[in-house]
């Protein structure tokens, strides 16, 4: 009996995965977004095979190129080409995005499950530390953080993973205060499951449609707030490609050389556009509402 439920409940979540994926076809703006994250994800895994020269590879002589068939987005102030360091930013950009969504995550679901499921004296002193966070805007705690560890890739993630805890905390929290008095959950009490099972295996789990449409949405913000840290100087350390510490290293230059922030920039316009799309076709696609 009990072999012939697993079987139900797996045939059963593959029928719903089957479900959001054909609902997610329908949407032609969010497969091109996915396509197009593809494509990067790609890109920044065979940044050394695609990429023409090293994104530090200085040439004084050919300093402020413009684009041509030996440099396709041209050269920098210091003759190093553009398209390259714009290959290797997609691995920087993307590795910020997704490992500072990790960690906002990791902190965000935890605090708010056990806010939301337990209550009371937790629920109130949590809740106010997620407040205090929630007090200071998310940019500007981030540049606090930086401020305070200093630049590098490990400070950049953390800073800006931290500054988002609060609304990933918030989310789940109210999803769990909907989900904990349902009959499923007194039933797992009923059959003495611990509060870590009752909240891991299945509250949660029952919370991640919301929670994977934030994510995605999330790694686009992660992305473009990583990029302001560096266009401010407080991110990563030259000469590692960043695409928005590209953009503060053109500006002085755009009035004469425009492609040195015209490319980085359009990387990053392609890429949050791309998550944005593809998190609103998530979020339609997992919409109970939507459902047929």
């Amino acid at each position: 009996m009990g072999k012939d439920s697993k079987k139900q409940s797996s045939h059963g979540r593959l029928r719903n995965l089957r479900d959001i994926w054909i609902r997610m076809k329908r949407n032609k703006l969010a497969m091109v977004g996915l396509v197009i994250i593809i494509f990067l994800v790609l890109v920044a895994i065979f940044a050394d095979q695609i990429a023409p020269y090293s994104y530090a590879q200085q040439d004084l002589k050919n300093q402020f190129q413009l684009p041509n068939s030996k440099h396709w987005f041209g050269t920098d102030d210091l003759g190093r080409d553009i398209f390259s360091r714009v290959v290797y930013g997609s691995r920087v950009s993307l590795k910020v995005g997704f490992i500072s969504v990790s960690i906002s995550l990791i902190i965000g679901v935890t605090l708010g499950a056990l806010t939301g499921y337990y209550g009371g004296k937790v629920d109130i002193l949590l809740m106010r530390f997620i407040d205090i966070l929630q007090a200071v805007p998310d940019t500007l705690l981030a540049i606090a953080i930086m401020a305070a560890l200093g630049p590098g890739l490990t400070n950049l993630m953390m800073a800006v993973g931290i500054a988002s805890i609060p609304s990933y905390a918030r989310l789940v929290r109210s999803s769990v205060l909907s989900i904990r008095d349902m009959e499923f959950i007194e039933a797992a009490k009923a059959n003495g499951s611990s509060d870590f099972r009752i909240i891991f295996k299945h509250i949660i789990p029952n919370c991640m449609a919301p929670i994977i449409v934030q994510a995605t949405l999330g790694v686009a913000y992660a992305i473009i707030n990583a990029a302001g840290l560096s266009f401010i100087g407080l991110g990563l350390e030259p000469p590692t490609p960043e695409w928005g510490a590209m953009l503060s290293g053109g500006r002085a230059y755009i009035r004469d050389y425009v492609h040195m922030t015209l490319f980085p920039g359009l990387a990053i316009v392609t890429t949050i556009f791309a998550l944005n799309v593809l998190g609103d076709g998530l979020r339609d696609a997992l919409d109970p509402k939507l459902k047929r």
